[in-house]
């Protein structure tokens, strides 16, 4: 991966290049391609109920699980090598045929716990410690981290949003790997919709580099009062950032949304929406959809990919409402970030523990 920007020699804006790389894929190329995905074999399934097994025997809860009390003999040097295609491949992997209809609640999230162990740590999602979410339609948990509008409307956060049926446009989480397991899918709609951000980045460059450079500034995100309150209500970040070589991006377009209702910040130019919109025009265009069917698992590197939601409708008769598991996952190969993303990540240095929220005490 090529460092994106070269000084200009009068000292001015910054020449960008290229970034390429097997991370700049299109949704059109990925579509007829298998390399970003994996069928779960008999024998490593058979690995995964002896884990399951062995975790039961000790009495362990699913938080309580550790790489050692998972062992997979063969699967785990798969899933070695899932750990590399996220952060010097494509940055997306989805692994197929867990069978979670053999299991129960407790049992699903042992075998995808203990599965994610061989990737990465799991990082605290909420200031309460959840580890692993539920993502489902919660009306009442939606409500959460809502602020009022000018207008007298409710804007929701958007975890807020995660919890219901709506659209979720595309964004980052604030980790370095987000993991989904699919036990339910939706009864209409739903789709994922994965997109490259560095394919963005080399898009727009082509297209608009005027606004791509706008995208390098910061942009002021709300906190929506999901973190500890010792942190400030708002932060600055750029949407893309580079640490010599290496690229990430952080996004959701409803922090900034929600950032502009406080009157104490600087509003956005004209430019800069236009520069957010031409983003989501791109992820669009870019974009693979798939369906996540149940026993589905799917890995993204938050670094260079932006993930969305299509609205859904669950089953009307109330059975089966989609469910999907999530983590949040500090991989030991991550890439080096700037210093400026220590205000979300805690701790920039490649490999380190790092990103999630920070649990409050008591």
């Amino acid at each position: 991966m090529t460092d994106t920007a070269l000084q200009s020699p009068e000292g001015g804006v910054p020449k960008r290049l290229p970034i390429g790389g097997p991370a700049a894929w299109t949704g059109a190329e990925m579509a007829h391609s298998d390399a970003w995905q994996r069928t779960i074999s008999d024998q490593s399934v058979a690995e995964i109920e002896a884990a399951l097994a062995g975790v039961k025997a000790k009495g362990l809860a699913w938080q309580e699980i550790g790489k050692a009390d998972f062992a997979l003999p063969t699967f785990g040097a798969e899933l070695a090598e899932v750990g590399r295609l996220l952060e010097d491949g494509p940055g997306l992997v989805r692994l197929r045929g867990l069978p979670v209809e053999r299991w129960d609640e407790a049992e699903r999230k042992c075998v995808f716990f203990g599965l994610s162990t061989h990737l990465g740590t799991a990082r605290s999602q909420t200031v309460r410690g959840e580890l692993m979410s539920a993502i489902t339609d919660e009306a009442d948990r939606a409500r959460r981290g809502a602020v009022q509008a000018k207008d007298g409307s409710t804007f929701l956060s958007s975890r807020g949003r995660v919890h219901s049926t709506g659209q979720l446009r595309y964004h980052t989480d604030r980790v370095d790997v987000v993991g989904l397991l699919c036990v339910n899918k939706a009864w209409r709609g739903g789709l994922s919709k994965v997109a490259s951000a560095v394919a963005i980045h080399d898009a727009m460059l082509t297209r608009r580099p005027d606004l791509l450079e706008l995208l390098f500034q910061d942009y002021h995100r709300s906190r929506l009062g999901e973190e500890d309150l010792s942190n400030k209500a708002y932060y600055a970040l750029p949407v893309f950032a580079m640490c010599g070589p290496h690229f990430t991006t952080h996004y959701s377009r409803t922090y900034v949304e929600a950032a502009e209702l406080n009157p104490e910040l600087p509003k956005l130019t004209p430019q800069q929406w236009e520069a957010l919109d031409l983003l989501a025009e791109l992820a669009e265009e870019l974009c693979l959809s798939m369906t996540l069917e149940p026993g589905d698992m799917q890995f993204l590197n938050n670094h260079v990919i932006f993930h969305a939601r299509t609205a859904y409708e669950d089953d009307p008769a109330g059975e089966r409402p989609r469910l999907l598991y999530r983590l949040w996952l500090s991989v030991p190969n991550s890439r080096p970030l700037p210093e400026s993303h220590a205000v979300l990540f805690g701790d920039v240095r490649p490999g380190a523990l790092r990103g999630g929220i920070r649990p409050m005490a008591g």
